[in-house]
């Protein structure tokens, strides 16, 4: 079954957020949009480049009123330690939320269950609570923030304009698709 139109599956769990351990559940992802950023490992290679990116998209995406969540199955206090450590990881002003009981990392299926780590998934959340998009990656390849963006954006055109669609490549103010009768065959 695709996570793709369900709704975020309950959990409870702490973060490390600018300095202060916080609680996140699925209500907090509700009332705007949200993505969840897994990642295997605090302390390893690819994770930090990723997280770095995702913080210097931040910005952008406070604008477009999403809040960021990076998890991962360490703990929040690990989180704090690699904040603490890491010049990448101290940049970062988003929620690290602590995963150890692997709940939340099951909940969007992807959970390596052999190595008890996260596998790399991004999920866009509207504010409804409901999967709007999902990208896994193996572990070895990295993913891109900036891409990130434009599919929120498109995410949110949609969600605003029922009955249009966005194509590929769809940047923000270029044309929109209105699926009929008339456009079949004509694409």
């Amino acid at each position: 079954m695709s996570i793709i139109g369900s709704e975020v599956k309950p959990f409870s769990a702490k973060a490390y957020k600018n300095g202060e351990f916080i609680d996140v559940t699925e209500q907090t992802l509700k009332g705007q949009w949200s993505v969840v950023c897994f990642y295997p490992a605090d302390f390893s290679f690819v994770c930090p480049t990723e997280l770095e990116d995702l913080q210097n998209e931040y910005p952008t995406l406070k604008k477009l009123g999403v809040e960021v969540y990076s998890v991962s199955t360490d703990t929040h206090f690990v989180h704090k330690g690699w904040h603490d450590a890491s010049e990448k990881i101290k940049k970062i002003t988003y929620a690290m939320i602590g995963d150890p009981s692997q709940t939340i990392s099951r909940n969007f299926d992807v959970l390596n269950e052999e190595a008890g780590l996260a596998d790399r998934g991004t999920f866009i959340i509207d504010p409804d609570g409901i999967v709007q998009a999902a990208e896994i990656n193996a572990d070895g390849i990295g993913r891109d923030a900036s891409t990130l963006v434009n599919k929120i954006k498109a995410a949110q055109y949609v969600r605003n304009n029922p009955g249009e669609v966005c194509p590929a490549k769809w940047q923000e103010g270029s044309e929109t698709l209105k699926p009929s009768l008339d456009l079949v065959g004509k694409i």
